[in-house]
């Protein structure tokens, strides 16, 4: 088991407010409160309360703040986002650019601004997981917004219950969701997230294979009558053909295998052809999909996790294989339950390897992808694994069981797909919860301390030591899509999207600034060695950059619309610079692109995809008019 570093993440809110739906006007910021935390000691962190004084801690990088220095990412009052920001500090460090240590993952010490701040909007930060927080009206879209702090044992196990009878979890934002994709370069290069291709599109015609009555929702060739030289052509556009419940429903995917573009929703899934948009096959559901996965297995198979029934308290226990080639229902069991206190109301689903891991709070299963068969449950011991990120690697997120629930224990580990044996495991200092794996290789996790209202940033080495901590500059305001869902007793470490990695930079947007005439922000390269910024990028004017993944070795962004400017899909060197437009969206469709409320985009197979992430509608009629998929090649 690796050791935590001394050093603690900053408490002062590194926030990493959600993005707005296009053209939404930004709220100010609140102002500080000071606030001075305790401090823990170096070396391993306790099990118990932490002792009130650390020792000093030796000098050497990364660099952290002094108190005092006011705490980044203060509160807004609209709309819900992530929280703050402060960074774990590596040991052997002299104090920082601010002068002293920060607080954080890694013992207690002042933020980088040297005060705690509630979470960005004024939203307080999400509690430990299993406890409601707000509820949102019936049939809201569901917003996009970092995960919560997760997995604690269940102190009191009672009022837990009853708490979760009482209300809903949301993790609340809003805005555009943007996807980390596979770039197509080479598999040994680390990209951020997992591989949502397990085999490339390769955009020849395919031949209808499924049922036959899809309509293919051919674009209308009036969306590329006014097409410009050099603007990229509407491929094909897509709008519900679903029935859905007056509360809407949610769209899991996209996934890709083979000629197809394959999503979920609501009691159905459905592959469509890449080049054209036609509906291949269609597989009917008996009760709602409640769970996905980010990736599916290398050969196109995937697991989703669907109801036991259709009302109100039924449970997301079910597991249901398809192969998303053919359309073909696989093997389909429930998950084995571990103990009377084992929820599956909710669960957080993911793939690696022939893997499927199935985590919620304090209990977890992982099954064989390929049959189905059980490989392993609940580890022995007093720390379990509740969250998983998959892809190249299996990643999760531990907790284990303390004498305050209030101050929890977490931990992250590397496990064995196949055992789930631990390879490694790293343990921050109490109070830490790991909270979302923004890059699975480079290793880059997200830590949130809910007494503190406060999160921090780390990054891992191969062997599960802090490599940095990401110490942006004073004033710098971080931003990461990761996604909003109802949960009470499910986590999902992986789908954070909005950022980018190679093997030793870690690139991620700025909120948006609306100083000016129309928002605009930058782009931040930060070095994995040690933590500190490599450059920065501004958008265009009036523009808006958000990291997708890497692309030929360049990072990969989306220049989002604005009311009178289509988006694009461009790039910037490792090494910083201009951006370089890559694929320009036409003028003709804007108002369609702009248009979509909760949504992400991808970039496969040299095609664009503009993908809602949510379909809801006042009535039937509207309903069917909802754009769900807006597709653009060269």
């Amino acid at each position: 088991m690796s050791q935590p570093p001394s050093q603690q993440p900053p408490q002062g809110g590194f926030g990493a407010p959600q993005e707005p739906p296009n053209g939404a006007p930004q709220q100010p910021q609140g102002p500080p409160t000071p606030a001075v935390p305790p401090q823990a000691p170096a070396g391993q962190p306790p099990q118990g309360p932490p002792p009130a004084q650390p020792p000093a801690a030796p000098a050497g990088p990364p660099q952290t703040p002094p108190p005092g220095t006011p705490a980044y990412g203060y509160p807004q009052q609209q709309p819900p986002a992530g929280p703050g920001y402060g960074y774990p500090q590596q040991p052997g460090q002299a104090p920082g650019p601010y002068g002293q240590q920060a607080p954080g993952p890694y013992g207690q010490q002042p933020g980088p601004y040297g005060q705690q701040a509630p979470g960005p909007y004024g939203q307080q930060p999400h509690p430990g997981h299993g406890y409601p927080t707000q509820q949102q009206y019936p049939g809201a879209p569901a917003p996009g917004g970092p995960g919560s702090g997760a997995g604690g044992f269940l102190k009191n196990k009672t009022g837990v219950v009853v708490a979760a009878a009482l209300a809903v979890v949301l993790v609340a934002g809003a805005g555009t969701w943007f996807l980390v994709s596979d770039s197509g370069d080479d598999p040994k290069k680390p990209v951020a997230g997992p591989s949502n291709d397990p085999k490339a599109p390769s955009g020849s015609p395919t031949v209808d294979k499924g049922d036959g009555s899809g309509d293919g929702r051919e674009v209308d060739s009036d969306l590329n009558a006014g097409r410009k030289p050099g603007e990229a052509k509407v491929a094909w556009l897509q709008k519900n053909d679903v029935d859905l419940p007056r509360s809407g429903a949610a769209v899991e995917g996209p996934w890709f295998t083979k000629d197809l573009v394959v999503k979920a929703m609501y009691r159905g899934v459905s592959g469509y052809s890449v080049t054209d948009g036609k509906k291949k096959w269609n597989l009917e559901l008996p009760a709602d999909v409640c769970a996905a996965p980010n990736s599916a297995t290398a050969d196109g198979k995937l697991v989703l996790g669907v109801k036991d029934g259709t009302t109100d308290r039924s449970d997301c226990s079910v597991l249901q294989m398809i192969d998303l080639n053919t359309g073909k229902a696989g093997w389909k069991k429930s998950v084995k339950k571990n103990g009377t206190w084992d929820f599956l109301s909710d669960i957080g689903l993911a793939i690696s390897g022939d893997t499927v891991t199935v985590g919620r709070t304090s209990n977890s299963n992982a099954y064989r992808v390929s049959d189905g068969k059980e490989l392993f449950g609940n580890p022995e011991g007093n720390c379990k694994p509740f969250a998983f990120a998959g892809g190249a690697k299996l990643i999760a997120a531990a907790s284990c069981r303390t004498d305050d629930v209030k101050n929890p224990q977490h931990q992250v580990q590397e496990l064995d797909p196949v055992t789930g044996k631990a390879k490694w495991t790293y343990q921050p200092a109490r109070g830490w919860e790991v909270s979302k794996v923004y890059s699975v290789s480079p290793l880059v996790v997200r830590f949130d301390n809910e007494a503190k209202k406060q999160y921090g940033i780390a990054a891992l080495t191969e062997s599960g030591k802090l490599r940095s901590q990401l110490s942006p500059a004073k004033g710098t305001k971080l931003t990461v899509d990761c996604g909003g869902s109802f949960a009470i007793f499910g986590e999902k470490l992986e789908g954070c999207s909005g950022v980018a990695a190679d093997a030793n930079t870690f690139y991620i947007g700025t909120e948006d600034d609306s100083s000016g005439t129309a928002r605009t922000n930058k782009v931040i390269a930060f070095d994995l060695n040690t933590g500190k910024p490599k450059w920065e990028a501004p958008a265009p004017a009036e523009r808006v950059l958000k990291p997708l993944g890497m692309e030929g070795g360049n990072v990969l962004l989306y220049m989002r619309p604005k009311y009178d400017a289509a988006g694009a899909l461009v790039t910037i060197p490792p090494t910083g610079g201009t951006p370089k437009t890559l694929l320009q969206h036409p003028e003709s469709t804007g108002r369609i692109e702009n248009g979509f409320f909760s949504s992400k985009v991808l970039y496969q197979g040299g095609r664009s995809y503009i993908f809602s992430k949510r379909v809801s509608a006042s009535n039937d009629k509207e309903e069917l008019e909802q754009s769900t998929m807006l597709v653009f090649s060269k």
